[in-house]
């Protein structure tokens, strides 16, 4: 028996959006979830397990590209896999590192056997195939496993787009066949860049490899947010019931409450903590930039309806302070007020959607200034 399942706790009666729980090994995830703080390196930058613990967090991501450059897979995996080596008893989710690679235009080479590309590190050259992904996060040992697949970037044509959903559907059956953990969960991932043929084609094609969990990929690369928003109304009506949809990449307030609105689950992105570490923060009221002049003398807290460690101890000013002096406690405190942040809005969402009031939740948040000075 599979020790992963997806069950469905409530349909909102108003807007169709779902509140769920999915099972794994390491415990259950209430969705809709922003999964991830995201821990590219075995880490949230900057914060600890029992931070990320107490903030709410539900599961993390890590990176199986930059696992495999440093420190190795093998390495993790002698150290009793990534949950001991991070200490982090609670879901972990390891994307395929084909994004990654992606990002490497300039140093990578794509054919059908895999890709070959130029550490960033170092120069040497690597390679990277469906089997190698899989036995890469197969050592790592996270719940979650993701398919090696082709990002094509925002802008491909038609025949570029389309190739690369090909060699994506021909990589994730070789992924299948060599994945044969009970305790690892692969999720399939719909490509198709900004043609909606092709979304219904590659999400048809990949469904009947989805066990327990499906992804889509290839969005918030650049596209407007209409042109994505529009492409998931698109899939919408053709998405399994029976497993978690997970939205790969994205993480902006917006992005989520749309997002569930048009049946997505799982949300991860960079964005919280990197935008954190340059000085700014998502709050109830938009975004505050806090290295701003105009903070220089504000001694209130950085979002008074958050109750986060930040919140509760340090004033705008003492956080303006940290982050123009390079202080790596301002950071650390915005990282966690923003994770924070970003885990009480799924909160709130889950609370509208059990209410049935999703699409009342949808209004009022497309009114508020939480929204406008986003």
């Amino acid at each position: 028996m599979s020790e992963f399942s997806y069950k469905t706790i409530h349909v909102c009666k108003q807007s169709g959006a779902r509140v769920g729980e999915f099972t794994t090994p390491h415990g259950v995830i209430q969705t809709p979830v922003f999964i991830m703080p995201v821990g590219t390196q075995a880490t949230v930058k900057t914060l600890t397990p029992a931070e990320l613990n107490d903030a709410g967090a539900q599961i993390i991501l890590s990176n199986t590209y930059h696992l495999y450059m440093r420190p190795g897979h093998k390495l993790v995996e002698k150290a009793g896999g990534l949950h001991k080596f991070m200490a982090w008893d609670k879901p972990i989710l390891t994307d395929s590192g084909g994004f990654q690679v992606f990002s490497l235009a300039g140093i990578r080479k794509i054919t059908n056997e895999g890709v070959t590309f130029n550490s960033h590190i170092d120069g040497s050259k690597h390679l990277i195939t469906p089997e190698i992904s899989m036995e890469i996060q197969n050592s790592l040992g996270s719940d979650v496993i993701m398919a090696f697949d082709v990002c094509s970037e925002f802008g491909a044509d038609h025949a570029q787009a389309e190739k690369a959903m090909k060699i994506t559907l021909d990589w994730l059956d070789r992924c299948k066949k060599y994945h044969k953990k009970k305790e690892q969960m692969l999720f399939p991932i719909v490509q198709g860049n900004m043609f909606d043929d092709l979304r219904l084609k590659s999400l048809k094609e990949t469904v009947p490899y989805a066990e327990c969990g499906l992804a889509i990929g290839g969005l918030s690369v650049g596209e407007p947010k209409e042109t994505m928003y529009s492409i998931m109304d698109k899939m919408q009506p053709y998405y399994p019931e029976n497993m978690p949809r997970y939205l790969m990449g994205v993480g902006s307030p917006d992005c989520l409450v749309e997002g569930v609105l048009r049946g997505i689950d799982m949300f991860d992105c960079v964005l919280p903590t990197r935008i954190a570490r340059n000085g700014t923060a998502f709050t109830s009221k938009g975004k505050v930039v806090v290295r701003n002049g105009k903070y220089k003398d504000d001694f209130t807290s950085l979002d008074e309806n958050c109750d986060c460690y930040c919140c509760r101890n340090y004033t705008k000013a003492y956080l303006r302070h940290l982050v123009n002096v390079e202080e790596i406690l301002g950071g650390r405190m915005l990282s966690l007020h923003n994770i924070t942040y970003l885990i009480n809005l799924m909160k709130r969402i889950r609370e509208a959607i059990l209410e049935d009031r999703y699409l009342d939740f949808v209004k009022d948040f497309r009114e508020s200034a939480e929204y406008r000075n986003m």
